[in-house]
């Protein structure tokens, strides 16, 4: 499938302010706010998905960054999301798309979550959310594996790539890490 053209601009070494909040329950680590489509295929574009794949998508609410994984890019999708309403309307997308078998939302904390079949993790959390998850994207993926983040960097952490994406009149930062380059 073609993917549209997207104007990317890359950008290297710019810091952007970490913002600690907590929202709703103390396992909530950022706000349900939809990545809006173009800054979806901006990440996985980055991350260069590939149908040998298999992306996660931590935080992954209404399952748009699976789905799309597996519908133009060909990858296995694994979205983790801690509010079960929104887990139930992804894995009714998921069904009525006729990706089950390629995509599968699973309900829970992602802190908690094995990321070991990861070869491509996506982000949409705040900077002190990745900094509590960096430890388990450190135990679980293996030398190669990519994480994408948009808009918040991981902390201690070298980006491989940065790329500035403009949607309207706000300018999104997508961050790519390769593992076993992020020293």
């Amino acid at each position: 499938m073609r993917i549209p053209a997207i104007a990317l601009i890359v950008v290297s070494n710019l810091a952007v302010p970490a913002f600690a909040q907590q929202f709703g329950g103390a396992e909530n680590l950022a706000p349900n706010i939809p990545t809006p489509q173009i800054l979806v295929d901006s990440m996985l574009i980055v991350a260069e998905v590939k149908p040998s794949d298999v992306v996660f998508d931590l935080g992954s609410g209404d399952g748009r960054i699976v789905i799309t994984a597996a519908q133009k890019f060909g990858a296995r999708a694994v979205g983790i999301e801690l509010i079960p309403e929104l887990c139930a309307s992804a894995s009714r997308r998921v069904r009525d798309l006729g990706l089950e078998d390629r995509v599968k939302i699973e309900q829970g904390n992602f802190l908690r979550a094995d990321l070991s079949s990861a070869t491509v993790v996506t982000l949409y959390l705040l900077t002190s959310s990745n900094e509590r998850l960096r430890p388990n994207l450190e135990r679980y993926l293996k030398p190669g594996g990519r994480v994408v983040s948009n808009d918040y960097p991981i902390r201690g952490w070298k980006e491989s790539r940065l790329v500035m994406v403009k949607t309207g009149s706000a300018e999104h930062r997508i961050y790519l890490y390769k593992i076993g380059e992020t020293r």
